[in-house]
């Protein structure tokens, strides 16, 4: 018998493991840091959370695409779209770290993993809508408003997707302070017109949701805390991109703007 043939169930694991790594197979174990952990790192995870978003995401773009459900008092299009918005940010911010960034790709990919306020943020914005609604449905009939929101939304996301793929392997959710010898300085395209685009892109985004909603105390909630949040983490990534780029990335700086307000 030829000893290539596994002899009993360890051995078939151990060759079923080995054929993955050398066949490139799916996988969510990043190369340069290590996964939360919170949620398991598995495909079967990664592929249980994609389609859940996918769920809420098609609903969402239901009632938002019909106007809602008239005899129904809280199924309006404007919670439509927050949910599929919602949903649809998260599922692409895998599916374009998947695609083209694949060795940071990893569960948390998601950015579902956030930490609790992150979640909390969400939640009461959806308590701040339900409850006005239900009280003083009035003061969510400015359609004007949601319309902007929508806009600001579309574009926070295409901007942030067009970030990530323009920018790939350089793009990490962590803000890396070790330069990589695949470390490159990206300048083109979305770059030179945002100096952090994928942080310019995630600020609309969330602004645009909260106009969707008309939530006046989350959208000013959401400004300041997004505000001071990007503020704080430009800072310290742009110290470690000035030690990887020297020159090249101070001319960069004071070339390109941010684009989020107050931030230079």
């Amino acid at each position: 018998m030829s000893s290539d043939v596994p002899q009993n169930f360890e051995d078939r694991l151990r060759q079923r493991d080995s054929t993955s790594r050398n066949t490139n197979t799916l996988e969510t174990i990043p190369v340069n840091h290590q996964p939360h952990e919170n949620i398991p790192n598995t495909p079967l995870a990664a592929s249980t959370i994609s389609f859940l978003l996918g769920s809420i995401f098609s609903l969402g773009l239901t009632l938002f695409l019909t106007g809602g459900i008239s005899d129904r008092w809280w199924a309006t299009y404007q919670l439509g779209f927050f949910l599929a918005a919602w949903s649809g940010f998260h599922w692409g911010e895998f599916a374009v770290t998947a695609g083209w960034n694949r060795d940071k790709c990893s569960i948390d990919s998601f950015l579902l993993d956030n930490g609790a306020m992150y979640h909390i943020a969400n939640g009461t914005a959806l308590v701040e809508y339900l409850i006005t609604l239900y009280l003083k449905p009035s003061l969510k009939a400015y359609h004007y408003i949601s319309t902007i929101g929508i806009i600001m939304a579309v574009i926070g996301q295409t901007l942030r997707a067009s970030a990530m793929i323009q920018a790939s392997t350089n793009f990490s959710h962590i803000v890396a302070l070790r330069k990589l010898p695949s470390h490159r300085l990206v300048t083109d395209g979305v770059y030179s017109v945002f100096r952090h685009p994928s942080y310019a892109g995630f600020f609309y985004w969330a602004l645009g949701t909260q106009l969707v909603l008309q939530n006046p105390v989350s959208s000013i909630g959401f400004v300041l805390v997004l505000w001071r949040f990007f503020s704080r983490r430009i800072k310290v990534e742009e110290r470690a991109l000035v030690n990887f780029f020297g020159e090249e990335y101070e001319n960069y700086r004071r070339r390109v703007s941010t684009n989020i307000p107050f931030i230079r």
